[in-house]
């Protein structure tokens, strides 16, 4: 695709993700200035009140300074009067991060992503510098640079990773796929390490964000009385429900963040001074905000078990990774050890004693001595790929947890509600030694060998009854203790070698059977009769197909 429509499309992708967003905050605004208002009041006023939410959620703080008329109606102490409200709703940085990405992976496709993400973060940019500047509000103000830096960012780092992951796994040439090719180049699986580590970390923080999820849903479920009691008590009329529950509806991926922190263990904070984890919940007085009617009042030891889910996770991904190292050939798997049965000939020992003593006492041709630099058969890969790829898998998922803490935390108000979410430091070090151990377990176990399992044999290694007479066991049991000797070829070129074949040949063959010099129709015996011990059974041939 041409690079100026690559760039229109990516101007296209940022006006809409802005464009979606500020709506998102207008519509129930106002559908509230309709019917809670009567359409009297100005509705100029909902301009800055909807960027201020759509830069709230795009990770901007707001510092909120109440008016003295607010103050003397409500009775709130002016030390309150101003504080900075920075918990944000993280449903709009979810779909402007969501949309980015998409955008991002489009471009790549059109091989132009650079381009595409250049032209769509400009203008993302102009357009954030454009809606801060017009929506400015004199109750909650935004800092210039934070109004515009951060939602760009939010929007700039999902598109530029997404193109790059996109143009790693599926470009052709390029920078990028230059770099891929160069480094998968390198022998005993270090190639793979940069795609491996992601991929196992990937695999970790998408469990984690789904548990946490889970865990959100089974607390909504059980907590739900206590809910719809905060509700009740808010003494709201139908227009401020439905703003309410719009508004709680936005903070549920915080609240999921909050739920992987509760189960990675060090939980999280609903106010200074509180903590809500599975070792023990403290909290004392919570806002009366009906989502917060989740948080449980006590907690069981038993939610300690909860700590094996990212251990689990790092099982996962261990064996995802070690799926994708024996797939790559990155591991060779040791085979399984057969033992040779010596093949047992159908014929009569005594019909065919010349002919294998002569193959005895015939020249071995011993088999071509493998290359110096082959592989072990048993050979494992060098540990250190793996002992690296442990430990980025837990380093990135870590990391991918600390940010999502950082995120999901901030401040709701002053006093006591400044403190609100789980702290990056913790949860990071939970996570990354919980990852650290399953994958551990998966990946850096040693490859286990078959033995000699399998290779035509019954249950528990034993050899079927099938294939076993009673008359024949004594003489296996001695043929497996005794190693059985390579075959010998007689030499051809030597003329009493090859007429002791002649005449052993001619001996086992029966009396019956025609010879080349014989007719179609005569079948009787020609020329020289046979010795007295000529065989004149009928014998059975092995089939040479």
């Amino acid at each position: 695709m041409h690079r100026l429509i690559v760039a229109l499309l990516s101007a296209v992708d940022a006006a809409i993700a802005v464009a979606v967003g500020v709506a998102a905050t207008l519509a129930p605004l106002t559908l509230l200035w309709v019917f809670g208002f009567g359409g009297g009041a100005d509705w100029g006023v909902l301009w800055p009140t909807g960027v201020s939410v759509w830069q709230f959620g795009n990770l901007v703080p707001l510092h909120v300074t109440l008016p003295p008329e607010y103050l003397a109606a409500t009775g709130v102490d002016a030390d309150a009067a101003s504080f900075v409200l920075s918990l944000a709703p993280l449903a709009f940085a979810t779909f402007t991060a969501v949309f980015a990405a998409r955008s991002g992976a489009r471009a790549s496709h059109a091989d132009a992503w650079l381009t595409g993400v250049a032209t769509s973060t400009v203008v993302f940019a102009a357009l954030a510098t454009g809606v801060a500047y017009t929506g400015s509000n004199a109750v909650a103000g935004v800092t210039p640079w934070q109004a515009i830096v951060l939602p760009t960012l939010v929007f700039a780092v999902p598109a530029l990773g997404s193109a790059v992951v996109t143009e790693w796994r599926e470009a052709g040439s390029g920078v990028i796929a230059r770099m891929r090719d160069a480094i998968e180049a390198r022998p005993h699986g270090w190639g793979l390490v940069p795609a491996l580590v992601a991929r196992g970390a990937a695999v970790v923080v998408t469990g984690l964000v789904g548990a946490g999820a889970l865990l959100l849903a089974v607390a909504l479920f059980v907590r739900s009385g206590q809910i719809v009691a905060l509700f009740q008590a808010a003494g709201v009329d139908p227009a401020g429900s439905a703003v309410i529950t719009l508004g709680q509806l936005a903070y549920l991926p915080t609240l999921v963040v909050w739920g992987m922190s509760f189960i990675a263990g060090p939980g999280f904070a609903v106010g200074t001074g509180t903590a809500v984890s599975p070792a023990g919940t403290q909290v004392g007085v919570v806002p009366g905000i009906p989502l917060l009617g989740v948080v449980p009042d006590t907690t069981t030891t038993w939610l300690l078990l909860l700590a094996l889910v990212p251990v689990a996770l790092g099982a996962l991904a261990g064996w995802v990774v070690r799926s994708r190292l024996v797939g790559r050939g990155a591991v060779r798997m040791p085979q399984p050890a057969t033992r040779e049965e010596p093949a047992t000939s159908r014929f009569d020992d005594g019909r065919t004693a010349a002919l294998s003593g002569l193959l005895a006492s015939a020249p071995v041709i011993e088999p071509e001595p493998e290359p110096d630099d082959a592989p072990e058969p048993h050979a494992d890969e060098p540990i250190a790929a793996r002992l690296v790829i442990a430990l980025g898998i837990a380093v990135v998922s870590a990391a991918v947890a600390a940010l999502l803490s950082f995120l999901a935390s901030g401040s709701l108000g002053p006093g006591r509600l400044a403190e609100f979410g789980p702290q990056p430091g913790p949860v990071a070090l939970a996570v990354g030694l919980e990852v650290l151990v399953g994958t551990a377990i998966l990946l850096l176990a040693p490859v286990g060998s078959g033995g000699a399992r399998g290779s035509g044999r019954g249950d528990g290694g034993t050899a079927s009854p099938a294939a076993t007479t009673p008359d024949e066991l004594p003489q296996r049991t001695g043929e497996r203790d005794a190693a059985p000797e390579p075959p010998r070829i007689p030499d051809l070129d030597d003329t009493a070698d090859l007429a002791a074949i002649t005449a052993a040949w001619s001996g086992l063959r029966p009396s019956s059977a025609p010879t080349p010099d014989e007719g179609a129709g005569d079948r009787g015996p020609k020329g020289g009769g046979r010795g007295a011990d000529a065989v004149t059974e009928p014998i059975e041939l092995p089939r040479l197909d």
